[in-house]
């Protein structure tokens, strides 16, 4: 939408905001120390808003919350358009100059009322009206997502309808308004500005645009293959169709975070050669022909790594690895010279130098600036250069300079696993404070929050079925079964369930989720599995 991908806004602008909206994040839980930066602009004066199945630690600091139903965002989101744009409250200057297609969008969302919408989302029709009106005449006001966003089969279009929310109110390019994605782990907004992305070269520069991938073919003295190439559930397919035989995996552990580990497991032990590079043996890396160790990049090497803010820091290493143990850059670089590459020795800055001669958002960035000015954000376009604290200031000038920014109207599209008579509950997954992914970084560590895998489910559900806090159960959904103990929680609504991905050695919650991928994004469907739950009166069948 806006060319860039990253977060428009800097953590400096979330305690100085009026208005945040926490859009599918429990940021109190996932992004703990984002959460504290959220939390003085609640104390500074600052509404906050929280739309989740969940009633989560993180709305319970929301002036309100809106508890839609699973999968339910853009019709919630094209209400609140409408609304808007019904109660005449749209910055039509905003508008005029710096997007296009608003009458498009008009007429998509007009079937969108607020009753249809507390019908379809299960949220009332009051609290819809209230977050549009307050939304859209805060002066500055923010919306931030995560994974309960993105992990549906429609991840792209939850994004392109909360976007369009912003182009309705001009809540962008300007000093504490935005919309921010919060990255999930350390460095993954990082990963993408390097060209871990199937169709993008380091600078987020379009592999398929000759004049940009000319200069990365000169520098690296290869042709780049001009054509994308797969995202992750993309390559799974290619393993299926005989189009992807080997895989070099590094620090992934598809085995335990795919959304069908069956089918994870089966095509990865159908590729003819497997190498898996990752600080621990992981499960995907028990199947491996080759086991590469590699250290923690946190603690045991140099380099740089980049925020949710979009800014670039220096890292160093606290301390020595363990015996067998190698830098990942080191890895890489001797591979490349046993395959006749002749790169050398690894040296980290001489690296992030080539990236500051090939990404013009990074060329300002120099060792020394990081070092002195305590990092920088991107855009850094030379060495006089501040870094900019926020995106899209262009969207304000008169005229526009450059493409304005198109509406994309979006409809509504519920789960692709329904829920019926044999599979009346909603599962959805996420992540607790406590723990880290598939576990593989926490699993070994004790911590005094850390309470094991659970189902957790309503207290109506629970005494529904007849079940007591503790109580195993078998959890089944149309692709498999498991089985574990449930825990009461007073946060959800009747009909939803909530477990993570935390315990898989014990629990592989993968084996009930859906692998139904958005199609322009490859994310999958974590968030909406139709289960039922069954008490343990025989053992599961063999």
């Amino acid at each position: 939408m806006f060319g860039a991908g990253g977060g428009t806004s800097s953590y400096r602008e979330i305690e100085e905001t009026d208005l945040i909206v926490l859009w599918g994040s429990n940021a109190r839980e996932t992004h703990p120390i984002f959460f504290h930066h959220l939390l003085r602009g609640v104390n500074h004066g600052a509404r906050l808003y929280a739309v989740d199945p969940r009633r989560t630690s993180s709305a319970e600091w929301a002036d309100g919350w809106l508890g839609l139903d699973v999968g339910s965002d853009i019709a919630l989101a094209n209400a609140v358009g409408r609304e808007i744009l019904h109660a005449g409250l749209e910055d039509r200057e905003f508008i005029a100059r710096a997007t296009t297609g608003i009458e498009d969008y008009r007429a998509a969302v007009e079937s969108y009322t607020l009753e249809y919408a507390e019908r379809e989302t299960g949220v009332p029709a009051a609290m819809i009206r209230e977050l549009a009106h307050a939304y859209a005449t805060a002066d500055r006001a923010m919306i931030c997502w995560t994974l309960g966003i993105t992990e549906h089969h429609n991840a792209v279009d939850n994004v392109l309808a909360l976007i369009s929310l912003v182009l309705l109110t001009g809540h962008v390019g300007r000093y504490g308004s935005g919309v921010n994605p919060l990255r999930g782990q350390n460095n993954v907004q990082g990963g993408g500005d390097m060209g871990a992305l199937p169709d993008r070269l380091p600078g987020f520069q379009h592999v398929e645009n000759d004049e940009l991938r000319a200069k990365f073919d000169a520098e690296w003295g290869v042709a780049v293959p001009p054509k994308r190439g797969w995202h992750l559930s993309g390559m799974f397919d290619a393993m299926e169709r005989g189009d992807l035989t080997a895989v070099y995996c590094i620090g992934e552990n598809p085995v335990q975070s795919e959304a069908d580990q069956k089918r994870a497991i089966a095509l990865l032990k159908g590729l003819d050669f497997l190498v898996v590079q990752d600080l621990f043996l992981t499960k995907t890396a028990e199947l491996a022909d080759v086991v590469l160790p590699a250290t923690a990049a946190w603690a045991e090497s140099d380099g740089t790594v980049t925020n949710s803010e979009r800014r670039v820091q220096r890292v160093r290493a606290a301390v020595a690895p363990p015996e067998g143990a190698r830098d990942d850059l080191a890895i890489v670089f001797d591979l490349a010279n046993r395959m006749g590459g002749g790169w050398g020795a690894a040296d980290p800055e001489a690296v992030w130098n080539e990236v500051r001669r090939l990404s013009p958002v990074h060329a300002g960035m120099s060792y020394e600036r990081l070092e002195t000015e305590g990092g920088l954000q991107w855009p850094c376009y030379d060495l006089d250069h501040p870094g900019e604290l926020f995106l899209h200031s262009r969207l304000w000038e008169d005229p526009v300079p450059g493409n304005r920014v198109p509406f994309v109207p979006v409809d509504h599209d519920p789960p692709v696993d329904r829920l019926d008579a044999d599979f009346p509950i909603r599962l959805t997954t996420g992540r607790r404070l406590d723990s880290y992914n598939t576990g593989v970084q926490t699993a070994g560590y004790t911590s005094p929050l850390r309470r094991g895998e659970s189902l957790d489910i309503s207290p109506e559900d629970a005494a529904r079925i007849g079940l007591v806090d503790g109580e195993v159960v078998r959890v089944v959904s149309r692709r498999g079964q498991v089985e574990v103990g449930i825990r009461v929680d007073e946060s959800l609504r009747p009909g939803l369930t909530f477990m993570t991905m935390h315990f898989q050695d014990e629990v592989a919650v993968n084996l009930l989720t859906i692998d139904a991928t958005d199609p322009k994004s490859g994310t999958a469907e974590f968030k909406a599995t139709a289960i039922r739950i069954e008490k343990l009166e025989s053992p599961i069948p063999a």
